[in-house]
């Protein structure tokens, strides 16, 4: 509603964006979405959260014009409505890093001790892997790198690394990546592989944040899919 003041009513609905966020839950359905579109029941299964409560909070995410809908058949799917919500959760991400004290802590003490090593950037990463130099590992499940991953990449989910570490030579370099920054995926695919001897890094971010920089992307699992 209009209260006749410009400026108060722009800010009104500026706050309608970050009420929408103010929610763990809703922030990591925003990530999980950033990986491609999916049902409401497959966001619930993935987010830990029941069917109901994952409704709701996406129609908040929707109501804030965050996230879009359809419908096929009986099931409702979501997407993000843009590359810029990622943007936006990059730099909610940025900000919470630099002025809050627990951030920081947690990154420390979950992610840095199990990789502090300095993770390659996103054009480093595309570079060297035009010239063949790396092996790209996508962590993430079969149906997020099927939604779109990095070019010429091999999925093999994390659960399933065990089982293929014979595949990797030793004198050829692997980056892994999966979500994004925070995703523990790639940290601890890097930990075990570093655990066998070979050469492991991680991306610096994750594939949301490679899409929306510009960077080339693919879909489908095809025979990059282990």
């Amino acid at each position: 509603m209009s209260t006749g003041n410009f400026k108060h009513d722009l800010f009104n609905q500026f706050a309608r964006v970050a009420k929408a966020m103010s929610s763990g839950n809703r922030l990591e359905l925003l990530e999980f979405l950033a990986q491609g579109e999916r049902p409401v029941d497959a966001l619930a299964e993935v987010s830990g959260m029941t069917l109901a409560n994952t409704s709701q909070h996406l129609q908040q995410l929707r109501l804030a014009g965050l996230v879009e809908s359809r419908k096929e058949g009986l099931r409702v799917y979501y997407r993000l409505s843009g590359d810029d919500v990622v943007d936006l959760l990059k730099g909610l991400r940025q900000v919470a890093e630099r002025h809050l004290a627990e951030v920081n802590l947690l990154v420390r003490d979950y992610l840095s001790s199990r990789d502090a090593l300095e993770p390659i950037p996103r054009a480093e990463l595309l570079s060297r892997a035009r010239e063949g130099l790396v092996m790209v590992l996508d962590v993430r499940p079969a149906e997020e790198f099927a939604a779109g991953h990095l070019p010429g990449a091999v999925n093999i989910p994390l659960g399933e690394l065990e089982g293929h570490l014979e595949e990797f030579g030793p004198d050829r370099e692997i980056v892994a990546y999966c979500r994004g920054p925070h995703c523990i995926l790639a940290f601890e695919a890097v930990a075990r592989l570093r655990a066998q001897g070979l050469q492991a890094r991680r991306l610096q971010d994750g594939f949301p944040e490679w899409k929306s920089s510009g960077l080339p992307v693919e879909q489908g699992s095809g025979p990059d899919s282990a």
